[in-house]
């Protein structure tokens, strides 16, 4: 299966100088930008090509029938957001429990335009006691690559400014909708 997402991946147009072993066995991917859907079908078929197994934070809304068997067999962990939950820690407890477990999140929480990124990767990090692996889909590139990976000081605010300054150069699918 591998040989056909990398096939897709390629025929698509895109590249990447990541290896497998460039991912960390446990870690929480920062992927940004996310202005389309298509981040995510790039960005799995990517993966897949390397034989990765990520899981990625969804909304719920997403997980219907069919589609829920097809995005929870891609990884895709359903997130109610009109819930207040303990989900830092549920997923700090899955970092915990496991011997390998990367997390993808797109940091602004959102497709569309947003002046604030969440910060509950940041969080997710800090509890779990892993880096922050910097990922990114540029799309003018049409290239995914990896900046570092980034351990959390607990300065929210410092830690946030870097992390944004990383991104800065990054063209998503629709730039307007994308603000560091």
């Amino acid at each position: 299966m591998k040989k056909f997402y990398s096939i897709l991946f390629k025929a698509l147009g895109w590249s990447s100088s990541i290896k497998k072993e460039d991912v960390l066995p446990k870690c929480i991917i920062c992927v940004a930008p996310h202005t389309s859907n298509w981040d995510f079908i790039i960005g799995m078929l990517f993966y897949k090509s390397i034989g990765g197994k990520p899981h990625v934070l969804m909304k719920k809304s997403w997980f219907f029938f069919p589609l829920n068997y097809l995005l929870r067999g891609f990884g895709g962990i359903p997130v109610d957001r009109k819930k207040k939950s303990l989900l830092t820690g549920q997923m700090a407890g899955e970092f915990r429990k496991r011997n390998h477990f990367q997390l993808a999140i797109a940091p602004e929480g959102t497709r569309g335009k947003t002046s604030e990124w969440k910060s509950g990767f940041y969080y997710i990090a800090r509890e779990a006691a892993v880096p922050i692996t910097l990922a990114y889909l540029d799309y003018t590139k049409k290239r995914i690559g990896i900046f570092e990976n980034f351990v959390p000081s607990g300065n929210l605010t410092g830690d946030m400014c870097k992390i944004k300054q990383f991104y800065k150069n990054i063209s998503g699918k629709y730039p307007a909708k994308f603000s560091i």
